[in-house]
């Protein structure tokens, strides 16, 4: 892999005129431009090649450890035995990094995957200047940003390119099988209704600081533990289970944010973090300054990642939940709870150490239900020819969906299927008709969820 270092004019020189489109025409590469990398997911988007992509890389961000750890998880990518990318990583470091990117126009699809405070600005400043987005989770942060998400996304539209969100949850197998079995009416019925107490939806996550990426420990940017910078988890990885709930309960309908969405309550809670193991995952000697304000005692941080938020969508009562711990349990690693409620039905995802920390789907029929094994069983070929080799195993409460283990190809490897997808979509030249009302409707949910918390807070 080549690491080039280009500076103004001299880009003239490097015979750079041929990109100076940025929307992708017909038949055209795509030409990646990464900006401002700073979280790892940035550098997953690319742990596969793509047949069209162009393998020249444009990466336009501020000198530093986050720009050098994804530069050497590209470089790991490229050099490993099994099927090696091939990736060329052409990188800016200017204190201009935005303004070269935009007026260089040096590709035609900008990926944002890093520190959240900018992202929302950067999305907004990327389109209007006519190149397509991919940007991680979460778009926005704060309530008071949700007007310039919606201008951003207006934008795009007038100009032709396409703003999409990496969400990868979507891409969990039981995930898409809950979805699919919600979808048969004689195994589910119909989607309760439920009651703030006993929601129709729960999903619940649960995340370590501590973690494994891609073969090595992760180390994490101070400002990844600063709510401000990061976001707080209310609004940050419950983005993936707000979209997940609207996902399988309403697949493909447009949702109206203004109409569809009521807030019940909202709350969030502290992970707090001792010195050592800040340092461990930050390789810091000392608290930033930034992060001093949420220090107790000189020695303990309170990251404020943990949240809940209870809601109706179209009347149906969900509850989204995440918690962030320090490291997982010898053995395990993030964890997803989840149930959908119904009238003939449950079902169920758990990923406990019952399950040895493996997602599992479980299908429980509600009591009486005297039919239910039978109608399952009529169902099973649809899910079937969707999902082939995918199968049922009886338990006491009812079954079990027992998966090949072909369909386990790992969270980081969904971050390639939602470019594939992403890819898809810039070959049609549009999104599905739901996908943008659907993202507004999402972050109104997170980031209304936070201003009910703060509002609370300062009562």
């Amino acid at each position: 892999m080549h690491y080039r270092f280009f500076v103004g004019a001299a880009l003239l020189s490097l015979g750079l005129m041929a990109y100076h489109l940025p929307g992708p025409r017909s038949g055209e590469p795509i030409r990646l431009i990464t900006l401002d990398p700073g979280h790892f997911h940035a550098a997953l988007v690319q742990k596969t090649d793509y047949p069209n992509v162009d393998k020249t890389v444009r990466v336009y961000a501020p000198a530093g450890s986050d720009l050098e750890q994804h530069l050497t998880r590209i470089k790991g990518y490229n050099s490993r035995a099994e099927n090696p990318t091939h990736w060329d990583e052409q990188v800016y470091t200017g204190p201009d990094f935005l303004e070269k990117m935009l007026t260089e126009k040096a590709g035609n699809v900008v990926v944002m995957a890093g520190n959240n405070r900018l992202k929302t600005d950067y999305i907004l400043k990327s389109v209007a200047a006519g190149f397509n987005v991919l940007a991680d989770k979460p778009m926005v942060i704060q309530a008071s940003a949700f007007d310039k998400l919606k201008e951003a996304f207006a934008t795009a539209a007038r100009n032709k390119v396409l703003l999409y969100d990496i969400m990868t949850e979507r891409y969990e197998i039981t995930t898409q099988l809950q979805r699919a079995f919600s979808r048969q009416p004689g195994v589910f019925g119909t989607l309760v209704k439920g009651t703030p107490d006993n929601p129709a939806i729960v999903k619940e996550s649960v995340h370590h600081f501590y973690k494994n990426v891609s073969g090595s420990i992760l180390t994490r940017p101070a400002w990844f533990m600063d709510v401000a910078q990061q976001g707080e988890g209310i609004v940050d990885v419950t983005t993936h289970l707000v979209d997940l709930v609207q996902w399988a309960a309403f697949p493909e309908q447009v949702l109206d944010y203004k109409r569809d969405i009521r807030l019940t309550s909202a709350r969030h809670w502290p992970t707090n973090m001792n010195w050592s193991q800040f340092q461990a995952i930050t390789k810091l000697s000392t608290f930033p300054d930034y992060l001093k304000k949420d220090v107790v005692g000189d020695s303990v941080l309170r990251v404020f990642s943990n949240g809940e938020i209870n809601y109706q969508l179209r009347g149906i009562n969900a509850r989204v939940a995440v918690t962030w711990a320090y490291k997982a349990p010898e053995g395990g690693g993030d964890t997803h709870y989840s149930i959908m409620r119904g009238s003939k039905a449950n079902l169920i995802i758990k990923q406990g150490a019952e399950q040895q920390y493996k997602p599992v789907l479980y299908i429980e029929p509600i009591v009486g239900n005297t039919s239910f094994d039978s109608d399952l069983k009529a169902a099973l070929p649809t899910i079937q020819r969707e999902f082939p080799g995918i199968d049922l195993t009886k338990t006491p409460a009812g079954w079990q969906v027992t998966v090949p283990e072909k369909y386990n190809e790992g969270h980081e490897a969904h971050f390639g299927r939602v470019m594939e997808k992403y890819l898809d979509y810039l070959n049609a030249g549009k999104l599905p008709a739901w996908e943008v009302p659907n993202m507004l409707a999402k972050y109104y949910t997170t980031t209304q969820a936070l201003s009910m918390v703060n509002k609370r807070m300062r009562e």
